[in-house]
């Protein structure tokens, strides 16, 4: 989309829910817009007159409590334009979803990769960077983004035991959408444009190599991101992706390019691992005690599951792991917010000295 090339807003993804609430901020002189790319504070936003640079109002700035609050690709914003073509943020709307993680080095931030997302692709290669506790990680992130997830395996063409490796995706969740493709054979990418029709966005995650650019460019029709081959001696990819980038398919549907994560915290996961591991949860209901941690207890039913080969080792442990992650991340948000409220509550106690020290002197 060139900067003056017009566009209908609904094919950006404008619907009813971001209507209400653009009318509901009453924001005056402003017009709404879809943040394509972001760099630090400054931004390219999409709208009905095409594409211009913009940044952030010093009120929007000032009043944000953290990252999460600035705009992310994917939101709709509230945009005045200026005379130049460039445009002020005033406001970023309420978001329908997005998906999130905990920001790298702070504990109690979180991080928003996408926003305004109906379909997550869930993309793993099978060239050696398959690994299934991490789909369970990135279904976790879904389950509590509240965003649609679709698994693709990517570089079928390299895999000997696709059958096997399909059967093993299927167990950790069944209702969840999986397509194999090959970019380089050109398989298994018509159907994956069934996600992508007017006004829906998708958009793609996985680490690097595992051949997100390359998909993206076979669902646009032409080469719009840059794509490397992995390193042979360790199947390791490179980043060509260097920063998110929301893009126009022209036949239909808008796509959302992430760079490769090496890792992905998770946010916020009560009621994520709940779903994500739903038969564990189920048979907690006939474990002994209520407070069965499934480790060592007596009559421990989900135990039982594993001992009976009901139940994978592996994925048991893996829950482990994130309920442990979880436990240790309420931790350190707990004790920010009582450190905060032990700052604010040593202001207001040291504020009424000060008062009378200036009045006395």
């Amino acid at each position: 989309m060139s900067s003056t090339q017009s566009i209908e807003l609904s094919d950006l993804g404008w619907n009813i829910f971001f209507e209400k609430n653009f009318k509901k901020n009453q924001i005056i002189d402003c017009v709404p817009g879809r943040i394509s790319i972001e760099h630090n504070y400054f931004y390219r936003v999409l709208t009905s007159n095409g594409e211009l640079l913009a940044e952030l109002s010093g009120g929007l700035r000032h009043d944000a409590n953290g990252s999460q609050d600035l705009p992310a690709v994917g939101d709709w914003v509230a945009l005045r334009i200026n005379d130049n073509h460039t445009g002020t943020i005033k406001a970023v709307l309420p978001r329908k979803n997005n998906f999130s993680r905990k920001a790298a080095g702070n504990p109690t931030e979180r991080q928003i990769i996408a926003a305004n997302i109906d379909t997550v692709f869930l993309v793993s290669g099978l060239d050696g960077d398959f690994n299934l506790r991490r789909l369970e990680r990135y279904l976790v992130a879904a389950s509590q983004s509240a965003v649609t997830p679709v698994i693709i395996l990517n570089k079928s063409d390299l895999c000997q035991s696709l059958d096997e490796i399909l059967l093993e995706v299927k167990s950790i969740n069944p209702d969840v959408k999986v397509h194999t493709t090959s970019c380089l054979k050109d398989n298994g990418i018509d159907p994956l444009k069934i996600y992508l029709n007017k006004g829906k966005t998708v958009a793609l995650l996985g680490s690097s190599g595992v051949g997100k650019s390359t998909i993206i460019n076979k669902l646009l029709g032409f080469n719009k991101q840059a794509t490397q081959n992995v390193r042979e001696r360790d199947k390791k990819g490179r980043h060509t992706t260097v920063s998110r980038q929301l893009l126009i398919r022209s036949q239909g549907g808008l796509i959302i390019d992430t760079p490769g994560m090496r890792e992905l915290k998770l946010w916020d996961t009560t009621d994520a691992l709940e779903e994500t591991f739903s038969e564990i949860e189920s048979l907690r209901s006939h474990c002994r005690f209520r407070d069965c941690q499934h480790e060592s207890e007596p009559g421990c039913a989900v135990q039982g599951a594993v001992k009976k080969g009901q139940l994978s080792s592996d994925r048991l442990r893996h829950y482990h792991r994130l309920e442990k992650e979880r436990t240790a991340l309420e931790k350190k948000r707990e004790e920010k917010k009582q450190a905060l409220e032990n700052h604010k509550n040593k202001r207001t106690e040291t504020s009424p000295r000060r008062s009378r020290r200036l009045s006395y002197d």
